[in-house]
């Protein structure tokens, strides 16, 4: 130990000295290069981490394309009353919740930002009847003055009952000639009564078109507003009113589901479908007047035998009875609608019998027959019974018994009796002359 010792103090002093220092440099140098990856892998771990987090926040479950239809609906009737929702792209953001809180304002709905059922019956129906009625939508708005936004308030009215207001008041109209007829200037019309007709008088008011179920749908969605929501079967207590209100929901979508078919089609214009769909309701009419005559089956029968002697497909043809479907609803021809609706039925998609069902129910585009109506209901619910999907409300999991404790009060919820489906016709009345 005493000759290392010497030897060390023999040394220079200068080296020693170096060496510290280089040793000293090197570990503080290393140290710090051991901090920064230390730092490093922890921001790396860090970044990691909050990429996870933003990953999990921005993610969205994929939106169903039925509903994503319903918004698009709804933003296009929103943008056409004046109530800016944005580009009709189907997501309800917040252009789309701040337009639909504007539209309950304007019509004194509660303001959720989100619509009920029955405000989004009366907003979709208002739009396709405003697209539909031409030279008279564009009378309407010149005469409330509030923009299109007025229609909302004139169709509110009109389906209530109230008496109409008009910026100047229309020309009494002469007997026999419609108020909106008389509304339009003389010289716009394209039709003028002939002289001496208007005096014979007219025994059978509404002719062979009958109501407008448009009107009829409007007043439904008015007293389902009053009622504040559409009836349940918890709740049901007047059947009619819950079928009416079951049509007229099926009638909505059967609209949609037809837009959305026409949206995809190339080389066609919305005009050319609708003259083309005219045409469809004539070579319909002899199997629509047999509804209000023959039982289910006898009809179902003739109309599998026109789609025999068609000539197309039985894709082909239930296509162009989809979108001819729509077609007739939106424009109010129950002849196109009715055809379409007994031509899906004979080809086997046995749902849309219970258009036909509520047709039949309550004499709109048919003579009034409801024990006639009760085979087509009964067709409708025991095909989403047996699994077959359902085409209005698919989301609705309790309408089909609703439909069924309705229609069928006297048997209950699971009426299936053939013997109550089809009643016979009620006898000719006699009359006894003197």
């Amino acid at each position: 130990m005493s000759a290392v010792a010497a030897s060390m103090f023999a040394l220079p002093g200068a080296p020693a000295k170096a060496d510290f220092a280089d040793g000293l440099v090197g570990g503080l140098v290393g140290g710090a290069v051991s901090g920064v990856i230390v730092n490093e892998s922890a921001k790396a771990r860090e970044r990691k981490r909050a990429t996870r987090r933003a990953t999990r926040k921005t993610y969205r479950a994929p939106v169903n394309s039925v509903a994503r239809q319903q918004v698009r609906e709804e933003q296009s009737a929103l943008n056409y009353f004046g109530f800016p929702a944005g580009a009709p792209d189907g997501v309800r953001g917040r252009n789309t919740r701040n337009a639909t809180s504007q539209f309950q304002a304007h019509m004194g709905y509660p303001v959720t930002g989100r619509l009920a059922e029955y405000e989004r019956q009366f907003l979709i129906s208002a739009y396709y009847r405003a697209q539909s009625s031409g030279a008279a939508t564009a009378q309407l708005i010149a005469q409330r003055g509030q923009g299109a936004r007025g229609l909302l308030h004139a169709y509110r009215d009109e389906a209530m009952g109230a008496p109409q207001t008009y910026a100047a008041a229309p020309a009494p109209a002469p007997a026999g000639q419609s108020p909106v007829l008389a509304a339009i200037p003389e010289d716009a019309q394209v039709e003028k009564p002939k002289a001496g007709l208007a005096a014979l008088p007219n025994l059978m008011a509404g002719g062979e078109e009958g109501p407008s179920l448009a009107s009829h749908c409007n007043q439904i969605s008015l007293l389902t507003n009053s009622n504040g929501g559409f009836v349940t079967e918890a709740s049901l207590t007047d059947a009619r009113f819950a079928l009416n209100e079951q049509f007229c929901l099926a009638r909505t979508y059967a609209i949609a589901e037809g837009e959305s078919t026409i949206a995809s089609l190339q080389g066609v214009t919305s005009a050319q479908i609708e003259e083309q769909c005219r045409a469809f309701g004539p070579a319909m009419n002899d199997y629509v007047a047999a509804l209000s005559l023959s039982p289910k089956d006898e009809v179902v029968g003739e109309v599998r035998d026109f789609v025999l002697q068609s000539g197309q497909s039985p894709a082909q043809l239930a296509g162009t009875a989809k979108i001819c479907l729509s077609v007739g609803y939106r424009i109010d021809d129950m002849n196109v609608a009715l055809g379409s609706a007994l031509l899906l039925t004979a080809l086997g998609e046995e749902v849309y019998a219970e258009l036909i069902g509520h047709h039949l129910n309550e004499g709109i585009g048919t003579t009034r027959r409801s024990d006639l109506a009760l085979a087509w209901y009964k067709g409708a619910i025991e095909a989403v019974e047996r699994g077959a999907e359902p085409v209005f409300a698919p989301g609705n999991t309790g309408r089909t018994s609703l439909i069924r404790k309705a229609a069928f009060p006297s048997q209950g919820a699971n009426a299936t009796d053939d013997s109550a489906t089809v009643q016979p016709a009620a006898t000719l009345p006699t009359f006894k002359l003197e």
